[in-house]
């Protein structure tokens, strides 16, 4: 953690700025949203599809827009779009709290993830930006950053439930009405098209232009397994704890402890794991590495499938606590290894123009990998659970992997990572 600090203080103040507002952004966000379905449908009463309906629109509302919000940072500056984002989750959260009807809900809930499509392209560009030569120890320590965010949010959370929801909406809420606050009077103004020169240039030509970087749209497919496998903390993990270990208070503690593994880890080791790395592979292999690793993080899974699973007891436990945390740390150790390479792999694929539309694109992408993947990934449980075959989901996962740590190996190998040109960077 010295180190941390260290590194975080030797940075100019506005990517020390940048990182705080990472982690304070995911600290509101995670104290309000994993609460907000028990809310839909408990103290609102909410059928089950209309909880879903209204989480899913925040979900495709930011998936959705991120092309668009890359987009307008990159021509009018990434200040003025982190700042409207802030603003708008600020009055969204607040709606969350404060009102019951259906229709106020879904907009509520797209402007929550409307929000998150205006500032997190603009971050990230406006972080490779100032941090400079830096910029791949600079993503390091904002993973860092934006993981203690996830791990403290619901604690919070929870406390604040606790009292009332509308309680944790209000303060959240607050927290980002801080936020507007801070950055409209300290962060400094960056990117823009007057910046970079090219006013003239139009959105659709530069739409066509980002769409015609094959490398990068082979590599922004490449990484969707990433995103994939990751996300497994979130659902395949833990059906599997609470399959084996049921849904009462010791589910319920397997299940945290898979988070805090994710999250603790990240926290601990992610520079450390990035400066290794760098000191002995190109950022190629690297990431190939850290999709091997993500892809291997499911064989202690694989492995619990051939034990017999007891009644009950500490064995069985153990059989549905253990291989899931071991898996859960695999896959932080794999994120760790591709994530700040990833983010600078897409400034060096973008020639370092128009970065927040490419960082947009690139999380559409993604976004839309993810949902495909989890709903095949949701009918590979089912379909193992129904044919009594518990290694399937162990099986496919690992496969996903190897074979995107193998497309990224030939993007390496072929030259594709590396730009042939390389622009100078743009100024700030």
């Amino acid at each position: 953690m010295k180190g941390n600090l260290a590194q975080f203080r030797s940075y100019e103040r506005s990517v020390q700025l940048l990182m705080v507002n990472q982690f304070t952004i995911n600290l509101g966000f995670y104290m309000l949203m994993p609460y907000l379905a028990a809310h839909l449908s408990g103290t609102l009463g909410l059928a089950g599809w209309l909880v879903g309906l209204v989480l899913g629109v925040r979900n495709f509302s930011q998936q959705g827009m991120f092309l668009v919000g890359g987009t307008l940072a990159d021509r009018f500056g990434y200040k003025p779009l982190i700042v409207t984002g802030c603003l708008l989750r600020t009055a969204a959260f607040a709606t969350l709290g404060l009102v019951d009807s259906l229709p106020a809900l879904v907009a509520a809930s797209a402007a929550t993830g409307l929000a998150g499509a205006l500032f997190n392209p603009a971050v990230r560009a406006y972080l490779a930006v100032d941090a400079g030569e830096r910029r791949l120890a600079a993503f390091a320590l904002f993973n860092v950053f934006y993981q203690a965010g996830i791990l403290l949010g619901p604690l919070v959370g929870l406390v604040l439930t606790g009292v009332g929801f509308r309680l944790t909406c209000l303060v959240a809420a607050g927290i980002f009405a801080l936020l507007s606050v801070v950055q409209i009077r300290a962060l400094p103004a960056r990117g823009g098209s007057r910046a970079r020169g090219d006013a003239g240039e139009n959105v659709l030509s530069q739409w066509r232009r980002i769409l015609a970087n094959r490398p990068f749209l082979f590599f922004s497919g490449a990484m969707i397994g990433s995103y994939v496998l990751s996300f497994q903390v979130y659902l395949a993990l833990p059906l599997e704890v609470r399959r084996l270990g049921g849904d009462g208070g010791f589910g319920t503690a397997a299940v945290a402890v898979l988070f805090a593994v994710s999250a603790l880890s990240t926290i601990l080791g992610q520079t450390r794991v990035t400066t290794w790395c760098k000191a002995r592979m190109p950022a190629g292999r690297a990431l190939a590495w850290g999709l091997l690793t993500m892809g291997l993080a499911f064989v202690p899974l694989l492995a619990a499938t051939a034990l017999p699973v007891p009644a009950a007891g500490p064995g069985r436990w153990a059989l549905a606590a253990v291989p899931p945390a071991l898996s859960a740390l695999l896959l932080a150790l794999g994120t760790m290894i591709t994530y700040p390479f990833e983010m600078d792999t897409i400034v060096r694929l973008s020639g370092d123009r128009l970065v927040a539309t490419h960082y947009g694109l690139y999380n559409t992408i993604c976004g839309i990998g993810i949902t495909l993947g989890n709903l095949l990934t949701g009918a590979a449980l089912d379909a193992s659970r129904a044919a009594g075959m518990p290694a399937l989901p162990w099986l496919v996962l690992p496969t996903l992997g190897l074979a995107c740590a193998a497309a990224l190996h030939w993007l390496h190998r072929t030259g594709r990572l590396t730009p042939l040109v390389q622009a100078q960077p743009a100024s700030a």
